[in-house]
C-alpha cells in the first residue's frame, strides 16, 4: 500500500465501476460509487469504466482509467501517440464538439460553485482549426539529454517529444534541427533548460530575445518572442474583436494589464480615447510602437504601479468601460479594490483561468451585474479555456 494512503472509503488500488456524469475542470471526468465521487482523466459523458484508485480525499477520490466498459459516441481515436503519457493534451480522446460542450459545462459550475454567479453560459466558440494551432511551444530538457520535451503526466520528469500535432506545421518541420543543436551540445551542459519556438507565420524564431512582429487579422502586433503573447493566433481576432464589441458603449477604455496593447489598439475605433496600464516598461515600449503602426492616434500606454493602477487615467468612470485580462492567478485584493473605487461603467474580464475569475467576480458582483459569459476554445485537445465576462455597473 501507498505510504500515507487514507483508506475510506476505497483500498489502495481498489477497482470500482462506475458512470461518467461530467466532466470537471482539469479535464478529469466525474462518476458516483455509492454517491460518492470518483474522478478520472481521459473519459468521455456517458461512458461506463473500469477504475483503479490512488487517493481518497475529503470529498472525492481519484483513480486511473483501467478500462472502457461502454464507450461514448463521443470517444475518437487520439492523434498523438504520446496521449496519456504527455501531459500537454487531456481531451484528444474526445470528438471536438463534445470537448466544447464539456468546456462550456465547466464554467457553468465554476462560476456557480466559486463565485456564486448563476447566469446562462454562451455556447463555447470553438478553433477552425482542431490542430496544428498552437503558434509557441517551449519543450524542457535535462542536463542529461534526451528527452526533449514537456512533462509526463502527473509526475515531474520528461517525455521525449519528437513532433506535437497542436503545434504548427512550421514548428513541427523545425522542432527536429533545434533538437539536434541540444543533442550536439550534449556533455557540454551544465544544467537543463528550455527550447523556445514561436511561429510568425513565415518563419520560427528560437531567440526569446528577439523583437517579433505577428498578425491580429488585419493589424500587426510586435513583441519580445520569449515573453506572453496568445499562442492561437486563428483565434485570437475572433476574442479581440469580441471585446472590443461587448465594451464599447462609454466614451473612455481603460486596458488593463494591457501587455503590448492588442485589446486597446483593437478596440481603438470604438472610442474617444483609450488608456493602456501595464506594470511592465518593456511590454508598454512595444504597446506604444503597436498604437503608432496601426495608426491608433487616440491610445495611450503607461507604465502604472500595482498600488496606483488608475493613477494616471484622467477619465471618470461613469463614462469608461474597464478591459481587464490579468494573468493566470488573477486579479489580487489590491487592483480589485482600486477598480471598484474607479467604478467604471463596464468592465469586461477576459480570462485564462475561470477559477481565479470566478473567484474575483465574488467581488466584482456586488456592484455590478453579470451580462455575458462567452467562452472561447483557444486551447483544443486540453482542458484549458479562455473566459470572457461582460459586467455592467448597479445604479
Amino acid at each position: 500500500m501507498m505510504e500515507n494512503f487514507t483508506n475510506v472509503p476505497f483500498k489502495y488500488h481498489e477497482e470500482v465501476q462506475l458512470e461518467i456524469s461530467d466532466m470537471a475542470n482539469g479535464g478529469f471526468g466525474v462518476g458516483r460509487v455509492n454517491n460518492w465521487v470518483v474522478m478520472v482523466p481521459y473519459v468521455c459523458v456517458g461512458e461506463v469504466v473500469a477504475v483503479k484508485i490512488y487517493k481518497n480525499l475529503k470529498n472525492y477520490s481519484l483513480g486511473d482509467l483501467v478500462s472502457i466498459v461502454r464507450p461514448a459516441d463521443a470517444r475518437v481515436k487520439p492523434k498523438c501517440p504520446l496521449f496519456g503519457t504527455c501531459g500537454g493534451c487531456q481531451y484528444q480522446h474526445m470528438a471536438y464538439g463534445a470537448q466544447l460542450s464539456a468546456k462550456r459545462n465547466q464554467i457553468v459550475e465554476i462560476m456557480k460553485r466559486i463565485g456564486g454567479v448563476e447566469f446562462p453560459v454562451n455556447e463555447c466558440i470553438g478553433s477552425d482549426r482542431h490542430y496544428n494551432y498552437r503558434s509557441k511551444i517551449t519543450p524542457h530538457f535535462q542536463k542529461s539529454v534526451p528527452p526533449i520535451g514537456f512533462l509526463e503526466n502527473g509526475r515531474r520528469r520528461i517525455v521525449d517529444v519528437e513532433e506535437c500535432p497542436i503545434a504548427t506545421e512550421n514548428i513541427n518541420r523545425a522542432l527536429p534541427t533545434a533538437r539536434e543543436k541540444i543533442f550536439a551540445e550534449k556533455g557540454s551542459l551544465r544544467k537543463g533548460g528550455t527550447l523556445l519556438l514561436r511561429d510568425l507565420g513565415t518563419n520560427v524564431v528560437t531567440d526569446p530575445k528577439a523583437s517579433v512582429s505577428q498578425s491580429v487579422g488585419i493589424r500587426e502586433f510586435s513583441f519580445r518572442a520569449g515573453e506572453f503573447f496568445q499562442n492561437n493566433a486563428y483565434m485570437l481576432p475572433e476574442l479581440a474583436n469580441f471585446a472590443s464589441e461587448v465594451a464599447a458603449g462609454p466614451k473612455y477604455l481603460i486596458d488593463a494589464f494591457c501587455g503590448v496593447g492588442v485589446f486597446g489598439v483593437v478596440a481603438a475605433e470604438k472610442f474617444e480615447r483609450v488608456a493602456g496600464i501595464e506594470v511592465s516598461e518593456v511590454a508598454v515600449n512595444f504597446a506604444r510602437l503597436n498604437a503608432a503602426k496601426n495608426g491608433a492616434a487616440n491610445v495611450e500606454f503607461t507604465v502604472g504601479t500595482a498600488e496606483q493602477i488608475f493613477a494616471a487615467v484622467e477619465f471618470p468612470g461613469c463614462e469608461t468601460s474597464v478591459i481587464i485580462d490579468p494573468p493566470r492567478t488573477g486579479c489580487d485584493a489590491n487592483f480589485l479594490r482600486q477598480l471598484m473605487e474607479f467604478a467604471p461603467e463596464k468592465i469586461v474580464y477576459v480570462s485564462c483561468s475561470p477559477d481565479t475569475q470566478a473567484r474575483d467576480l465574488k467581488i466584482i458582483s456586488q456592484a455590478y451585474a453579470v451580462g455575458a459569459i462567452q467562452p472561447f476554445d483557444m486551447f483544443p485537445q486540453t482542458r484549458h479555456i479562455e473566459n470572457v465576462v461582460v459586467l455592467s455597473r448597479v445604479h
